[in-house]
């Protein structure tokens, strides 16, 4: 931790050296970690009803980001949930903590899991697994650090005395119920311990004060231990953490001083391991070194080129390759960079034409058309959920919601009718089973007719890229199967994706297409279910094969039917779109800038150079967030009221609980054309809302240059601040602001540097799969024609082992900068 040793290594060509220079400056380290909350089983009973309500917290670190929907009544909750969040480089932890949750208490904590950064890293491939819960341990929860200045002082070279000067902690855990703690520092070294003073109320306490030991040269290995504790008047002291220095490797050093992680006590042995249940997570961890654009160049333009030769009737090409070589465990990933590199480039159609034809060369029957997870299959699921979302909310979201404001019981199945959830028609009279299959049947064609309604209207809204990529599909399928006894197979070919893999699935579970909030409760989640079975049947264009397998469904057979004939003619309308001249850099310019607005009622307090006043109540505004500024009024359609540039903001950050009595306010400080400094609070409905604001903000804001490095986590009043005590109001602050962790949304600008990184990531770990590939395809070639290899061809992929090695020498100089400039830190520590 304190000392190095010289790091030497071979010298590097010019030619390195030159690529080494290129990308310092500009290249940019992102880590995305994928979360997966699936399900959870055999949890303890926490309810006096025998069973639980649970939820998850997902933490980085010590922070809060994501809260799972409340899953009721049940010791085996499924949640499904899944998210993308961007991590820095430098988190530690993802911990999941399960909660059972209670109206009338405090929510009950039931266990947790954690998993460190090393052991996401050493798993490329991810983690899919059960992991038992565990208690929590108040000695492991510890968050926060410590500012120290250790140093060695004596006579000439010869140390005598070993100085700890404690100057300040920060983020440290909340202990008490008035949401802070009281915390002093313990410091032991050679059997001694010193203690400072006590800050009361404060998890950012500063405290300045200087301990001394006498070295011992018997105990030259012994360890100096920094601890931070909790006082408590009544009970015992918490353990807040603590920080261990080795004083050996100390010596070649002399003093050392920084910011130090907190580190937990020696865990105990549970008494409940293994019996808190567990959960099953999927989690994978993606560190990507981002280059300069110039060295994609080369990749983006062999892949432009592999489109545009293959529709000319060259082959084999670059696209082919990867179709013909990724496996079933990475399309879908290989399938959405794909699909959003190309849409960047404004080449999805290109793109998406030339899977279909790759799709229908292979397959000889129509019957199975695009129903395997194929890449043409993968990408286009990708190409409707990043280009066709918007589209996708205005078309359900109206019927969504009716859903689930009206809750009606719902239930066409004889073996699943429960009299006593539908209640009673009269007053002395229950209903009969034939009674709810009735009313149920009635709701469902309501619902239907709606929905059908919809589809028929959205072919005004539809976005062309998505009008066009359906009219290529149509025009493929029908050229590959014009048999009149083939004639539905092209109308099954636009449903499978539009119906099947878009519609359907967003009405069993809107919550994972941001349609809701939160998942439905069993009522409503089966209303949606039995709507998505229709909507499946009619886009299979067939009634007979569902009410055979299902024969409830007949009452619905009607209402499919008229949906059968009114889906073929949005198809028949949908597809009759023509091209425009200048359509291919209008979507490209529209989809590259991508979409950060973000809107709806958050409770507003705004302060100007004065102090909080509590008596001064939030207030309800309607909050809009542009691509170039963050407005408010006080109705969602008014005239803006105030507003503030992007630009002028300098953090976003959360606050203390403590502060409003909130766990979920925000704040955002940004300066005037004066220079003078502004804070608004934002205080959210939840958690999740809290993390989408902050995130949307931050990524609005990441070229901002006037931003702040420290910021204070509480509020200034009674002529203070609340969280470090300090009197005053331009102090720079006690915490450090964090730009790091953001949640990837379906509307983020499209980013064609990270996407071009991960295709070569991709290509560089089936590089040779794809090697052998081609000289078979090409060896094939020449046998059938009787002739010798083309040249050209064999050049192909020359050309692409090129460009994929100069990507790995570009990443190479990289990691070898890297390397040399933390030894020259240390060098200059030491010196």
């Amino acid at each position: 931790m304190f000392t190095t040793s010289p790091v030497s290594g071979p010298r590097r060509t010019e030619t390195r050296r030159a690529v080494r220079a290129a990308t310092t400056v500009q290249m940019a380290k992102r880590s995305t970690l994928f979360i997966r909350i699936v399900e959870g089983k055999n949890l303890p009973i926490k309810d006096i009803t025998g069973s639980s309500d649970p939820y998850c917290i997902v933490r980085i670190d010590n922070e809060a980001i994501i809260r799972t929907a409340t899953i009721w009544k049940t010791l085996s909750p499924f949640w499904g949930e899944e998210y993308n969040v961007h991590v820095p480089p430098s988190f530690h932890t993802v911990s999941l903590y399960v909660m059972d949750e209670d109206n009338l208490s405090r929510d009950d904590v039931i266990g947790k899991v954690s998993i460190s950064k090393e052991a996401l890293s050493v798993k490329p491939q991810g983690l899919d697994a059960w992991m038992n819960l565990t208690e929590i341990d108040p000695n492991e929860e510890v968050q926060g650090e410590i500012h120290l200045q250790i140093s060695l002082l004596g006579d000439g070279d010869v140390p005598r005395k070993l100085r700890c000067r404690v100057l300040e902690a920060r983020d440290l855990a909340k202990k008490d119920r008035n949401g802070a703690s009281d915390p002093f520092v313990r410091v032991r070294y050679n059997g001694r311990t010193h203690e400072s003073a006590v800050v009361k109320k404060s998890c950012y306490p500063r405290w300045n004060e200087s301990f001394e030991f006498e070295l011992d040269d018997t105990l030259a290995d012994s360890l100096l231990s920094v601890e931070v504790w909790d006082w408590d008047l009544v009970s015992r002291n918490d353990f807040l953490g603590k920080v261990l220095f080795n004083i050996n490797r100390l010596q070649s050093a002399q003093q050392e001083e920084g910011w130090f992680r907190l580190g937990p006590d020696k865990p105990k042995h549970s008494q409940y391991e293994g019996t808190l249940g567990s959960l099953r997570l999927q989690l994978r961890l993606r560190d990507e070194t981002v280059l300069p654009s110039s060295h994609y160049q080369p990749l983006t333009e062999l892949l432009c080129r592999s489109v545009e030769t293959h529709l000319n009737g060259n082959w084999p090409d670059l696209i082919m390759l990867i179709d013909e070589t990724t496996t079933s465990e990475n399309r879908q990933e290989v399938a959405t960079n794909l699909v959003k590199l190309f849409l960047g480039q404004g080449l999805i159609k290109e793109f998406l034409d030339v899977l279909f034809k790759l799709e229908l060369e292979k397959n000889t029957e129509p019957n199975t058309l695009f129903r395997s997870n194929s890449l043409a299959s993968k990408s286009m699921e990708s190409f409707l959920k990043v280009a066709g979302m918007q589209y996708l909310h205005r078309l359900l979201g109206p019927i969504i919601n009716r859903i689930f404001e009206e809750k009606k019981y719902v239930e066409l199945d004889p073996n699943k009718v429960e009299l006593k959830e539908a209640g009673c028609t009269g007053l002395h009279r229950l209903q009969t089973e034939t009674d709810v299959i009735q009313q149920s049947s009635s709701l469902l064609q309501s619902y239907l007719s709606e929905l059908m309604a919809a589809i028929l209207q959205s072919s005004s809204y539809c976005p062309l890229l998505l009008c066009q990529a359906f009219q290529q599909l149509y025009q493929r399928v029908q050229a590959r199967f014009p048999d009149p006894e083939y004639r539905k197979v092209k109308f099954i070919a636009v449903t499978s994706f539009l119906c099947l893999r878009f519609i359907s699935p967003a009405i069993m579970s809107p919550k994972l297409f941001h349609l809701r909030e939160k998942h439905a409760d069993a009522r409503t989640s089966r209303t949606l279910l039995l709507l998505a079975k229709a909507v499946q049947t009619i886009g299979n264009l067939d009634t007979l094969v569902c009410c055979s397998k299902e024969p409830w469904m007949v009452p619905l057979q009607p209402a499919i039917q008229q949906g059968i004939a009114q889906l073929k003619d949005f198809i028949t309308h949908l597809v009759s779109c023509h091209d425009s001249e200048d359509l291919g850099l209008q979507s490209r310019m529209s989809l590259q800038c991508g979409s950060m607005e973000k809107e709806g009622f958050l409770l507003l307090h705004k302060t100007k150079d004065k102090c909080i006043l509590m008596t001064s109540p939030f207030k309800k505004y309607y909050v809009t967030l542009s691509k170039d500024m963050l407005s408010y009024s006080r109705a969602q359609h008014s005239k803006k009221s105030s507003s503030i540039f992007l630009p002028k903001i300098r953090a976003v950050e959360k606050v203390e609980e403590k502060c409003f009595g909130s766990a979920n306010v925000m704040q955002i400080i940004s300066s005037d054309d004066s220079g003078q400094q502004e804070t608004l609070y934002l205080d959210c409905k939840s958690v999740n809302e809290l993390n989408q604001w902050l995130s949307a903000l931050r990524k609005a804001c990441s070229h901002n240059t006037n931003t702040m490095s420290c910021y204070h986590p509480g509020i200034y009043k009674a002529d203070r601040w609340s969280c470090c005590h300090q009197k005053e109001k331009t102090d720079p602050g006690c915490d450090k602001t964090r730009h790091g962790v953001t949640l990837q949304e379906w509307y983020d600008p499209l980013d064609p540097d990270l996407e071009a990184q991960l295709i070569y990531r991709h290509l560089s770990s089936f590089q040779h799969a794809m090697r052998d590939k081609y000289y078979e395809l090409i060896k094939q070639e020449a046998d059938d024609a009787d002739a010798d290899q083309d040249p050209k061809k064999v050049g192909g992929i020359t050309r692409l082992s090129k460009i994929l090695q100069d990507l790995h020498d570009a990443h190479a100089a990289v990691e070898e900068e890297e390397r040399l400039k933390n030894k020259n830190v240390f060098l200059e520590l030491q010196t």
